[in-house]
């Protein structure tokens, strides 16, 4: 990689690519619409103009920015289709016109929606990158929309893209907080690596290695999260006593649960499955729940290296960072 755009650059996961390429003296720009420590550039992935000139002489770039899902209920639905869709659109057709090498788009596995919850009495649902997305909200909608755009940017076009969807990574409290049966955040965070999440710093190492690899690639989708303990045979039990399922899988996790006093979950109603991203890209995920356990009996902390070093972020135009999850009241 000679020179990489990283959009997004105030994010969580912007900031974490451009520390990682700085410490390791890439020539990255940082683009975003707020300023940052980590912003060169102050504006929006949708112009056109700007994005061109910031184009030259870039062969990689890095798309992380995006309106998030906790910005549902904050943002109306033409800002997504604004940011996540025409932003995308803007970013691949400048991407091409420079000739760049690579384009790695951060998608998310909200895009999955109504595929994430089988109906009651079903087992947990094991999602891997061979099922279907069914968007249930403006946000999956929008990622599937921009997903779609770079696999047409590749096949009209030749750019090489690869996809990558996230699972969870950000250190904010859960927008549901009502249904971890009475866990701690951290207590639900670290469950959540079984099954549900992923450290920042392993989808710095995926994005990296998406670069490397889109030239060989062409297009490629995947699934980043934490490589999970559960196997098939599992899933019916998850959903009914995933308690049971945890201490059996994950016993080193367990023992460190029990001296905590925390707990597992009573029930899982998904699974992410990363098979294709580390057998296709070779993507050696570094944290899952054996060594989250590790690390918490090590420094009773759930957050991983890069994690502690960015921290949390604020929500554009919401109050999701300080733990309110519905709009603000009209003034």
């Amino acid at each position: 990689m000679r020179r990489v755009l990283v959009t997004g650059s105030a994010g969580h996961l912007g900031e974490a690519l451009l520390r990682t390429l700085r410490s390791r003296e890439v020539d990255a720009i940082g683009l975003d619409v707020r300023s940052s420590d980590w912003t060169d550039v102050v504006g929006s992935v949708t112009d056109a103009g700007l994005t061109r000139e910031l184009m030259a002489g870039v062969d990689v770039v890095l798309h992380t920015a995006t309106l998030h899902k906790p910005q549902v209920a904050f943002q109306p639905a033409q800002a997504f289709v604004d940011t996540n869709v025409s932003g995308t659109l803007t970013l691949l057709e400048q991407a091409v016109a420079a000739g760049v090498a690579a384009f790695v788009m951060t998608s998310s596995t909200t895009v999955f929606g109504d595929a994430l919850v089988p109906p009651p009495g079903e087992p947990a649902a094991w999602i891997d990158d061979s099922v279907a997305s069914v968007p249930k909200n403006i946000y999956g909608v929008t990622k599937a929309a921009a997903e779609d755009l770079c696999h047409l940017a590749q096949r009209n076009d030749g750019l090489n893209c690869v996809v990558l969807r996230t699972s969870r990574f950000f250190p904010e409290m859960d927008d549901s907080p009502d249904a971890h049966y009475g866990r701690d955040d951290e207590n639900v965070k670290a469950d959540e690596y079984a099954y549900r999440r992923v450290a920042l710093d392993d989808v710095v190492s995926a994005h990296l290695l998406a670069a490397r690899q889109a030239p060989e690639l062409g297009f490629g989708r995947f699934i980043i999260s934490a490589t999970t303990p559960f196997r098939r045979e599992d899933l019916a039990e998850l959903r009914t006593d995933a308690a049971a399922v945890f201490r059996r899988r994950v016993p080193r996790a367990a023992a460190v649960w029990a001296q905590r006093g925390w707990r597992f979950p009573a029930s899982v109603d998904r699974v992410y499955v990363n098979t294709q991203a580390r057998h296709t890209l070779g993507w050696r995920p570094s944290f899952d729940l054996d060594s989250v356990a590790a690390m918490v009996a090590e420094s009773d902390s759930v957050r991983t290296p890069l994690s502690t070093l960015v921290g949390a972020k604020e929500y554009l135009g919401s109050t999701y960072h300080d733990g309110l999850f519905s709009p603000r009241p009209s003034p």
